[in-house]
């Protein structure tokens, strides 16, 4: 198999935005890790230099300034989770292990008055971060936080245990679980957040909305398995990844990354689909969220080809300095992917939308 990849640019519709404050923010949240002692001594100074601030700066480019920091925080403490524990400490091969500390530390966002893990980085961080989501957030959206940071924790505990036994989930398992353990459902809220509205029970629960934040998610992930590639392979444990599980079907290294290209290009044009449809019927908060899904979408894109994370200067990855506008693949036609074959069923099949454009490349 080849070990040698170059990623092509990539299909982006979608366009880029920054909060004016985001280097502020960015420092600020290195002063937090600091202070809070996130991960090891050696894990933080990683995290530190990565721009997880500038990545919250791309997601919430108009938001409440309070909330773009205390997402780029949050999205700091979720790597010092999943890099910490999860994918390099031991516990990441320890399923029991790993499911008591995460169980733990959900008490911990659920009452954080709770009298245990007193002496954690961890739980103290996570106990300054409830606390702002109660300050910036309504009741509901603190508990469908709390919510889906349950459903990340439940879905590592899942990766634990391949990772354990050295297996590589089916194509169908892996799609599920990824759209979990990607972390992104937990920032949903914080979408609402940050533009000072809550989505009502009877838009945000809606099927076609929940398909939405799902094709989100599937896209961020697969975009994000695409451009981790190259530092995942590099690493000395297990690893998961959708390349992988391609190869397990037979795909050479370059025939999957063409494969994965394919599968998020797809979703990509139903996604534009549906929340056009979406916005058109929709109530405006219903438009901001939605909005906030391209911006979180573009934004973990943008994060993606330039930060230290991924790049990895000392060992350069092959990605692109910028993305196309066009789709290597628009067919109005499921995945074979049974979890989330039924997000074709919510929106007409289009006539030919991108037909007949040239590709033009978009920088970051």
């Amino acid at each position: 198999m080849e070990t040698e990849l170059t990623v092509p640019p990539i299909f982006s519709p979608l366009r880029p935005a920054i909060h004016p404050r985001h280097a502020d923010i960015d420092v600020q949240t290195a002063a937090w890790a600091e202070t809070f002692r996130i991960g090891s001594e050696e894990l933080r100074g990683k995290l530190v230099t990565q721009e997880i601030g500038i990545f919250s700066a791309r997601i919430l480019p108009e938001g409440r300034e309070e909330v773009v920091s205390l997402l780029a925080d949050f999205v700091l403490w979720l790597f010092g989770v999943d890099d910490g524990h999860c994918e390099e400490g031991e516990l990441g091969h320890r399923p029991g292990d790993l499911a008591g500390l995460l169980h733990r530390l959900i008490r911990v966002a659920q009452n954080p008055e709770a009298p245990m893990m007193r002496g954690d980085p961890l739980a103290a961080g996570l106990r300054d971060l409830r606390t702002r989501v109660d300050r910036y957030g309504t009741a509901g959206q603190a508990a469908r936080w709390v919510d889906a940071l349950r459903e990340y924790f439940f879905s590592v505990v899942w990766e634990a245990a391949h990772r354990r036994a050295g297996t590589v989930p089916d194509l169908n398992d892996y799609t599920l679980m990824r759209l979990y353990d990607g972390a992104t459902s937990v920032v949903l809220p914080m979408l609402e957040m940050a533009y000072g509205y809550e989505l009502q029970p009877h838009e945000r629960d809606r099927t076609a909305v929940r398909a939405a934040a799902e094709m989100a998610s599937f896209i961020i992930t697969w975009d994000n398995d695409i451009f981790s590639h190259h530092k995942e392979r590099r690493s000395a444990g297990y690893y998961l990844n959708v390349l992988r599980v391609l190869e397990q079907d037979g795909l050479s290294t370059k025939e999957a990354l063409n494969a994965a290209i394919t599968q998020r290009d797809r979703v990509m044009c139903l996604y534009m689909r549906l929340t056009e449809q979406l916005s058109a019927e929709g109530s405006p908060q219903l438009r901001q969220y939605l909005s906030s899904l391209s911006s979180f979408i573009r934004g973990a894109q943008d994060w993606g080809i330039s930060s230290v994370r991924y790049t990895t200067p000392d060992d350069p990855a092959g990605l692109p300095p910028a993305f196309r506008e066009t789709p290597t693949d628009d067919r109005h036609e499921p995945l074979g992917i049974p979890a989330v074959a039924w997000w074709w069923e919510l929106v007409p099949a289009p006539c030919e939308r991108f037909a007949g454009r040239r590709p033009v490349e978009q920088t970051v």
